[in-house]
């Protein structure tokens, strides 16, 4: 039963976000950056400690031009907080998870009250996708609190105003948005709404007149898109160079609206993000049988608190679906105010047996498949669970992680059979809680040396010995970023076998220390495999490292042949 007593309404609160800290905090510090996108933002913010330039991002030499550097600058300084990778790379995450939640809360508390604020915090913090990118270093969390901020700011000008330093706080947030991941503008999506709302005399809806102020909002968003783009323009000025002008106009255009109107990865039909709701979005879609109807109720009665949040979302939902390139974690900021709106039918909602009768159906069914492939994987007569051991390089066959999905399930289970049919609610919240606990705690240590290619440099660097010096030919950042000594690198985006005609050269001038450390489907037609040292499995990748006698006579001197799908790309 939740109080409205102030004193306990605090309480409540913190009790909250502490449960929140450990459940997405769980496993800092037992793991290193996982692909795709963890190792490339880790090792971009520890060059920036290393080299003192924290204007623009690198990989390896190259200039990192896809992402602006404001989340690389977080973990950098969240490094020099902790002095710990493993801790400052996941920082950021877990404090903008923290930081959203507690931004929902307050909203919810605001607009109608303190037990709505709070059940709309427990709803996104229950969400499968909301906590598994939270447990992730990357943007998208970051970026996500940016833009809940920036609609903080505006709801609470737009429905709880006239509030002028509230709506420029929305803005520059939205700039905020912007620096982090470049779509931090569509907070200001939430003007539609809001002028369909006023102009037809919705309830709730603040009138808020002063046109200066209004400009001031613009002035907030390039004041926080300045904090960057000055200091760049400034740099590229100072030190005029293609590869310096090449990133700042990649940056401003190829990355923004090149990238949304002509996507070039990641390609979806236009109903992918149903699928993302259906699956990354339990369980708070299932509370959607009893909120549709409130919320088509709340809008017939002109609601303005549930018409901005959902059609807001809508909209970046929307926005997302029109270009071909999509991932699953676009949508990610239009999560929090979904759980807003959810917010103040939940109480009512989870006491009817409908839903709780759905809630235990999750919690037996998601139970059953963790324990039960546990179980078929650990009878030892599943090709796919020994051929993903093996590849994982798991000693004992994967005993460690078969165990792991049986008591993933068996918790899950324990919490069915705990809190049954009246306290079927309670026991999703206590079951989805200890998934996430054991996950972190015990499937970070058990992945990561798999997972982090810090095993597989690890066991390089004893192949070839302390003295010698080792260089990376078709690398991916996690190599780089766990090598044990410092290495030689030829670019990253360059084609493959200019790296290695690069490298063969480098390694002929002392041929008697160096090794160079390669992807398998790189070593063709140079590399001699049987006068090669297989190091590995990786990240679905096999890794070898090979002295300068392995490297055909045609080949000498970085005589490289390029491969023959690129011959022909260029003869056409």
């Amino acid at each position: 039963m939740m109080s409205s007593n102030p004193a306990s309404a605090r309480r409540e609160l913190w009790l909250f976000l502490l449960f929140a800290f450990v459940v997405i905090g769980a496993g800092i510090g037992l793991r290193d950056p996982w692909p795709a996108d963890e190792p490339r933002f880790a090792l971009s913010a520890q060059q920036m400690v290393e080299s003192g330039d924290w204007l623009i991002p690198h990989r390896g030499h190259e200039i990192y031009a896809d992402k602006p550097p404001a989340f690389m600058v977080m973990q950098a300084a969240a490094y020099e907080l902790t002095r710990s990778w493993r801790i400052a790379f996941l920082l950021p995450s877990l404090l903008a998870a923290l930081g959203t939640l507690l931004l929902v809360y307050d909203l919810g508390r605001r607009l109608w009250d303190h037990r709505t604020g709070l059940c709309a915090g427990v709803a996104l913090l229950c969400v499968f996708q909301f906590v598994y990118q939270a447990k992730r270093a990357q943007i998208d969390p970051t970026v996500t609190f940016f833009i809940t901020l920036a609609n903080y700011g505006l709801l609470r000008h737009f429905l709880l105003g006239p509030d002028w330093r509230m709506y420029w706080l929305g803005c520059f947030a939205a700039g905020l948005g912007v620096i982090t991941k470049g779509v931090g503008v569509l907070a200001l999506l939430m003007f539609v709404p809001y002028i369909f709302a006023r102009s037809t005399h919705w309830n709730f809806v603040a009138v808020a007149r002063g046109g200066w102020r209004w400009a001031g909002g613009l002035a907030a968003l390039l004041a926080a898109i300045a904090l960057w783009i000055v200091p760049l323009a400034i740099a590229v000025s100072l030190h005029p160079s293609s590869d310096y002008e090449t990133y700042l106009h990649d940056i401003l255009f190829k990355q923004t609206a090149a990238r949304y109107t002509d996507s070039w990865d990641h390609q979806q039909p236009p109903w992918y993000y149903a699928g993302v709701i259906l699956s990354g979005w339990l369980p708070l879609w299932l509370t959607w049988f009893g909120t549709v109807p409130a919320w088509l109720r709340g809008l017939k009665a002109r609601d303005a608190r549930l018409l901005l949040p959902l059609a807001w979302a809508a909209l970046v939902i929307v926005f997302f679906s029109i270009p071909a390139g999509k991932r699953d974690m676009y949508i990610l900021p239009a999560l929090p105010m979904v759980a807003l709106a959810c917010g103040p039918f939940l109480p009512q909602i989870v006491e009817r047996r409908w839903f709780r009768w759905l809630a235990l159906g999750v919690l037996v069914a998601l139970g059953a498949v963790l324990a039960g492939t546990g179980v078929h994987a650990l009878s030892g007569q599943w090709k796919f669970a020994n051929d993903l051991a093996e590849q994982r390089g798991f000693d004992g066959g994967g005993v460690a992680l078969w165990a792991l999905l049986i008591a993933l399930g068996g918790w899950l289970l324990f919490c069915a059979v705990g809190f049954r049919l009246q306290r079927a609610a309670l026991g999703l919240v206590a079951g989805l809680a200890g998934l996430w606990l054991l996950w972190g705690l015990w499937a970070s240590p058990l992945l990561n040396d798999s997972s982090s290619a810090r095993g597989l440099m690890r066991q390089a660097g004893a192949m070839i010995g302390t003295d010698a010096e080792l260089a990376l030919v078709a690398w991916k950042e996690q190599n780089l970023l766990f090598a044990d000594r410092k290495v030689a690198e030829f670019g990253f985006v360059k084609p493959a076998h200019l790296q290695l005609s690069e490298a063969i050269r480098w390694q002929e001038a002392k041929p008697e220390s160096r090794w160079i450390f390669i992807l398998a489907d790189a070593m063709a037609p140079c590399i001699d495999q049987t006068k090669s040292r297989y190091v590995g499995h990786a990240n679905r990748r096999e890794w070898w490292l090979f002295p300068s006698e392995a490297v055909a006579e045609t080949c000498r001197g970085g005589a490289v042949p390029a491969p023959k799908k690129a011959v022909d790309a260029e003869a056409d």
